[in-house]
């Protein structure tokens, strides 16, 4: 069983199955365009929850929640299952690939064996398309891969029951029902409205505020927890950022690219240019990751290097809060 199915490596794995599957069943839509319609943009600190023994960090929304919103706001119908049993888990994507219908999964990436080692660690919304099976080897599109890939029965399996924070369980996707055409218009707009109500919440662990709280913690771990729990906590925030579905600075430039697209659709020259401040904002989280590197891994001699990132950090709280309200009159 194979599915002619065509691959395209994306910068997050989410948007990438999502603008793949609608490729496949007949409607173009950029990863840029499904990010922000889908309002994937989002920064959240969660000091309860912990990913490898440091605070919980996301740089966007939950998993499924972008195909979520994307396909609520075009009029598109998803079905979504979750089995307890791996054998069913097993036979209903079989028995969609026997249908031509290729599936997003939810999984786990420590144990994705085409993975390079580096990468391989506790995390489980990773997203991915199975569209094919070869006897006992299912053919995988990993969007974050350059080339489609294989998963043995027993792998997939694996990472589809991966244990710990945001367990899948199983948990497979795809959909069902599609309009005549894409109202992108009204979706855009339902879009950006979501995305600045999260980043301007009044709540000091979400959006921007979320952001200078982080700073502020920078600021408190030295003395609080010493440097090396320090240092394992900004490789924590570093990782999420820049390694992690493409992150902090990522997440930027991908909706200023929606920014740029939105704009031609809605004739709207003022989106270009907030696109452009908003690749600006990215360039400050880029510098800020790099700082942070250079101070957990020693290479700093800076005697003040928390209070730089952290400054650094502020900074981009302040600016983005200004650039949500701003983008928020604009729309």
């Amino acid at each position: 069983m194979k599915i002619d199915f065509k691959h395209r490596q994306s910068a997050h794995c989410e948007n990438g199955v999502i603008s793949n599957l609608m490729e496949y069943h007949g409607f173009q839509v950029s990863e840029p365009m499904v990010f922000g319609i889908g309002s994937g943009l989002l920064f959240c600190y969660i000091p309860f929850v912990k990913i490898n023994y440091a605070p919980l960090i996301t740089y966007r929304a939950m998993a499924g929640f972008i195909f979520k919103r994307f396909a609520k706001r075009v009029g598109i119908t998803i079905k979504r299952e979750k089995f307890k049993d791996p054998k069913r888990a097993k036979d209903r994507l079989d028995q969609n690939l026997a249908k031509d219908n290729p599936v997003g999964l939810q999984v786990g990436v420590y144990n994705l064996t085409y993975f390079p080692d580096e990468y391989r660690f506790h995390f489980n919304a990773h997203n991915l398309v199975v569209y094919g099976k070869d006897d006992d080897t299912y053919l995988i599109s990993d969007p974050v891969m350059q080339h489609t890939t294989t998963l043995t029965a027993e792998e997939l399996e694996k990472v589809r029951y991966a244990k710990g924070p945001f367990a899948p369980k199983g948990h497979m996707y795809y959909p069902v029902a599609f309009p005549k055409t894409l109202e992108l218009e009204k979706a855009i707009k339902k879009g950006i409205r979501h995305t600045c109500r999260e980043m301007l919440a009044p709540v000091p662990i979400v959006g921007a505020k979320g952001v200078k709280t982080v700073a502020k913690m920078i600021r408190k771990w030295p003395k609080k927890h010493g440097s090396k729990k320090t240092n394992h906590y900004l490789g924590q925030i570093v990782r999420m950022q820049e390694e992690i579905g493409t992150g902090g600075g990522g997440f930027r430039y991908i909706y200023a690219a929606f920014l740029q697209e939105a704009s031609t659709v809605l004739n709207n020259p003022s989106l270009a240019e907030l696109s452009q401040q908003m690749t600006e904002i990215g360039d400050q989280w880029r510098d800020f990751a790099l700082d942070a590197s250079r101070l957990y891994k020693n290479r700093s001699v800076e005697s003040d290097g928390y209070t730089k990132v952290a400054d650094q950090l502020e900074a981009i709280g302040d600016r983005e809060a200004a650039f949500f309200a701003q983008l928020k009159k604009t729309i």
